[in-house]
């Protein structure tokens, strides 16, 4: 396994991650165990905002917290000056309850509801991302009632779609988000927001996909964000500001993952938007991005128990654990690939191949398949590498299951940051009805 950030194996041939011997974490917090590499989110976050510093351009690096939204995590991006991205009231009032600066918070989503607007106006927020007329509509409305004039973005698609290391132009863009540049609706709602009294427009927004290895697809969009900006200042006279280039930067999850290091990716945007802007006449707007995988995904490691095993003669081993999709749902969801080792035997060579199963009642509870281990015993520590994006996240309670504790690690010293669930959590917000379990019992 790939060591990330501070992970190293110590003398005793155990893992260790900020400082912290794994099996001495197993015994105090238990297991299934999400663990965050605290200096290694802290690192990235240095990394994007002194690459923008290094620019010269006006920026805001924002949080995309829909990868991780603990308090804790609001508190530490706060701290390191970052901006944040939410997508829901909860989200927004984690973070408000972290004391994250609500003029550095930026609401997204497709469909935010009257409440939504409400808490978020009241806060103060520094900015509605605008997806739809609907919702353009909605919050202007809201704005005059309570007299306020609102910072605005309209989220566009450009046209440009990127994936891992593929990128394509595809003309008018099939997505739920946004107002299309290709069929005209982008410029029709520049147009209108730009007229309301209540809104502040400051620009747009473009989101072309995620988990990118490369810049073209960067570059891509950047060239028809401005020249949609150049198309729009010509007809409406309406110049922007704010051009957010949202997420989608790429980490290292298994071989063969080949990232660009967060200086590279920073330069390429930067560069391509003087360069675009300038071919324009256009003064160069100020540059906002939403990374939220980059920053705290590979500082992420989740820690199993080995329990049972079956070993299919001529088929397959199967060595299952005490978690699975309840606190990992991604390799069901997207065929998600990780690495793994058993973190109290790491220096030990493989001797057999086996498939790590979850203990939920499904077949598809599958976290790895054919990973080379040494022989896997009973009561094995193992360790899966980079869980810190969207694993905590999508957790669920299926089959009742409590999802896990989470633990920041730095300096040799390990801080719960949300508790393990009890049974009493599993069930507080369960009623009976009082008409339920006064019958007799049927025969």
């Amino acid at each position: 396994m790939y060591l990330h950030g501070t992970s190293r194996i110590n003398e005793q041939g155990h893992l260790e991650i900020g400082g912290v011997d794994v099996t001495d974490m197993k015994e105090q917090f238990g297991t299934p165990l999400y663990v965050v590499d605290e200096q290694l989110v802290r690192e990235r976050c240095r990394e994007y905002m002194e690459a923008f510093r290094a620019s010269g351009l006006g920026f805001q690096v924002a949080y995309a917290s829909k990868a991780f939204c603990v308090m804790a995590m609001c508190a530490l991006a706060a701290e390191e000056g970052l901006s944040l991205d939410v997508v829901s009231d909860g989200e927004l009032f984690t973070a408000l309850q972290a004391g994250f600066p609500a003029e550095r918070i930026h609401f997204h989503g497709n469909n935010k509801t009257l409440e939504e607007i409400e808490m978020a106006l009241d806060a103060e927020i520094g900015c509605f991302v605008v997806d739809n007329f609907n919702e353009l509509h909605l919050l202007h409305a809201v704005a005059a009632d309570k007299n306020l004039k609102v910072n605005v973005l309209l989220r566009v698609t450009p046209g440009v779609e990127a994936h891992t290391h593929e990128y394509i132009s595809t003309g008018q863009t099939d997505s739920k988000f946004g107002f299309d540049i290709g069929n005209g609706t982008a410029f029709e709602a520049i147009e209108l927001a730009s007229k309301q009294p209540n809104l502040v427009l400051l620009g747009v927004h473009s989101h072309i996909g995620s988990q990118i290895f490369e810049v073209e697809g960067f570059q891509m969009a950047i060239q028809r964000v401005a020249e949609f900006a150049a198309s729009v200042y010509e007809r409406l006279n309406v110049a922007f500001k704010v051009v957010n280039l949202g997420g989608g930067f790429g980490i290292r999850y298994i071989d063969g993952d080949t990232p660009l290091e967060v200086a590279q990716y920073v330069k390429a945007i930067t560069d391509a938007v003087k360069n675009h802007f300038a071919q324009i006449g256009y003064a160069v707007p100020e540059i906002w991005v939403e990374p939220g995988r980059s920053i705290v995904g590979e500082a992420g490691t989740t820690l199993y128990t080995v329990g049972t095993s079956k070993d299919i003669p001529g088929v397959r081993k199967y060595v299952a654990v005490d978690g699975g999709m309840t606190d990992n749902p991604r390799p069901a969801l997207y065929e998600s690939k990780y690495e793994a080792v058993l973190a109290n035997r790491a220096n030990e060579a493989a001797t057999e191949t086996v498939s790590v199963a979850g203990k939920c009642c499904e077949s598809g509870d599958m976290l790895i398949w054919d990973l080379d281990l040494p022989k896997v015993e009973s009561g094995d520590l193992l360790a899966v590498a980079c869980t810190g994006a969207y694993n905590y996240s999508m957790a669920s309670n299926y089959n009742r299951i409590r999802r896990p504790a989470v633990v920041f690690v730095k300096d040799g010293q390990g801080d719960v940051v949300v508790r393990r669930e009890s049974y009493q959590d599993i069930i507080q917000n369960d009623l009976v009805p009082a008409r339920i379990g006064k019958q007799p019992v049927a025969r």
